[in-house]
């Protein structure tokens, strides 16, 4: 999709259809709508649907003007952004979105957006315009034999202020919004196409077109690296697996901090021998999500260049039944040459983030954060509106968070108590891999713990953000691309 920045007056500004956003400045009882922009030709056009009440503010509320008067825009879209007085970036982002399912729906191919006159940040609101109308414009339905070609070609954001400083908003929300939407692309391909390898090569694409360095290494090297963890997942699947090291290292970068993102790649989870019930488990292809937003946040990041230095690592693979699969009660040693009692082989997600997370401390990272759909306990504790967040370290939690803030996700931090350690100590073995049904998601973080060790690290737990379960206006149901954005955002503060 086309992005470019507009100065130009709205009223005089030609295109297809322009977009205002409305506010409600009432209160509960009586609303007092009103279109956001100081321009006279504009708030006279939408004057009329204000005042006969068509017009509400009300959140994602459309009403579509044709040759509106005085204006050389042929259309004039309206749309809802609530209550004037909590709206913010994070509502400007999903209004965006709205605006562009909306009018794709009509096959309409190309917009202008009047960035609001409510007191925002310019360049945040920018910022979320840019990547809500990308959020908006992808579409699962890829395979579709009679797919209709829908979408928005071309978005010009109309604004007051520096040229060179919002034009600069305005690319890195592009580049942002097409690593988010890269990643959904990845989350979207069923297993059979998406196998382990193929995500590799995925990987090994997008660092050769981004100028990072990438390493993809096979079941031998895996051994080899004493991965046991890793492999006892890998071990069921006639596919191969794939170990993959996305790197970048900018020269002007100090050597360390180095941060190290490392994701979950399970291309296909069948739960393996303790095998999940038929009911959803096509939706397993997803379970590679925490891999893909690592590679997405590495494109993004080759891009937008900040000074740090970078390691992405994903250890994909599938997990089957067979009979070369794992069982429970084995024991198996991972890279750091803790023991593991398997006690339920659905919990193989955290079994290859313990070797990717040790692997990461000897490639040298200093702070390191995995992401995974790793257990339905989150999505029982926080539904399907948060991810949830662990961290063994307050001051990196804290910096997530305000770059969490900024990226407009949603996101709630679960607790890491030393008295959950003892869900998952063993008889046989140092550890078990599966704490049991209460506080799965912290049990599940607990085991994870032990192999960041005293490194800060954060484990985002995103199984119930991933997916959308149902069509939103802003958002497709299928893939999110959830914490791509946060990720950049938080490797752009720790660059400085």
């Amino acid at each position: 999709m086309k992005t470019e920045l507009s100065l130009s007056t709205p009223a005089e500004l030609a295109t297809e259809c322009l977009v205002t956003v409305a506010l409600d400045h009432g209160d509960k009882d009586q609303p007092q709508p009103s279109i956001e922009t100081a321009d006279r030709s504009l708030r006279h056009a939408a004057a009329e649907v204000i005042a006969n009440g068509e017009v509400t503010g009300k959140s994602f509320e459309t009403t579509l003007l044709y040759n509106p008067a005085n204006l050389k825009a042929k259309r004039l879209l309206i749309i809802g952004g609530g209550k004037a007085k909590s709206f913010s970036p994070f509502e400007l982002r999903r209004v965006a979105g709205a605006a562009v399912r909306s009018l794709k729906a009509r096959s309409i191919r190309s917009l202008a957006f009047l960035v609001p006159s409510n007191g925002l940040n310019v360049d945040s609101a920018v910022r979320a315009i840019i990547e809500g109308a990308f959020v908006g414009n992808f579409d699962p339905d890829t395979y579709k034999s009679d797919r209709k070609d829908q979408r928005i070609d071309a978005v010009t954001i109309v604004a007051n202020g520096d040229h060179t400083r919002l034009g600069r908003a305005l690319e890195e929300a592009r580049i942002i919004g097409e690593s988010q939407n890269f990643t959904r692309q990845l989350v979207n391909e069923p297993s059979n196409r998406m196998t382990p390898t193929a995500l590799a090569e995925h990987a090994r694409e997008m660092c050769a077109d981004s100028g990072l360095k990438c390493e993809i290494y096979g079941a031998e090297k895996i051994k080899d690296l004493k991965m046991g963890a890793f492999w006892s997942v890998a071990q069921g699947s006639d596919e191969p697996p794939a170990l993959v090291i996305m790197r970048y290292e900018p020269e002007d970068a100090p050597p360390k901090p180095m941060l190290g993102l490392v994701g979950k790649g399970i291309t296909f989870d069948t739960g393996g021998i303790s095998i999940k019930p038929a009911d959803g488990m096509e939706k397993m292809k997803y379970d590679m999500a925490g891999g893909a937003t690592m590679i997405g946040a590495m494109r993004a990041l080759s891009l937008l260049r900040p000074r740090i230095r970078v390691i992405g690592i994903v250890c994909a693979t599938e997990n089957m039944p067979s009979g070369h699969a794992q069982k429970p009660g084995d024991v198996q040693i991972a890279m750091s040459g803790k023991s593991i009692e398997i006690i339920n082989t659905d919990a193989e997600g955290r079994l290859v983030l313990a070797d990717g997370l040790h692997y990461a401390r000897q490639l040298g990272c200093t702070h390191l954060i995995d992401a995974a759909t790793l257990t339905g306990a989150c999505v029982v504790a926080l539904g399907y509106v948060n991810a949830g967040v662990f961290a063994n370290n307050d001051e990196m939690y804290q910096r997530f968070e305000r770059a969490r803030e900024r990226a407009g996700e949603k996101m709630w931090r679960l607790p890491l108590d030393e008295e959950y350690k003892e869900s998952i100590r063993s008889n046989i073995a140092d550890i078990v891999n599966s704490g049991g049904r209460y506080g799965g998601a912290v049990t599940a973080a607990m085991f994870l713990k032990e192999f960041a060790e005293d490194t800060p690290w954060l484990h985002l737990d995103i199984a119930g953000t991933a997916w959308m379960e149902e069509n939103k206006p802003w958002i497709a149901k299928g893939p999110s691309g959830i914490a791509v954005r946060s990720l950049v955002e938080f490797a752009k503060d720790f660059a400085g």
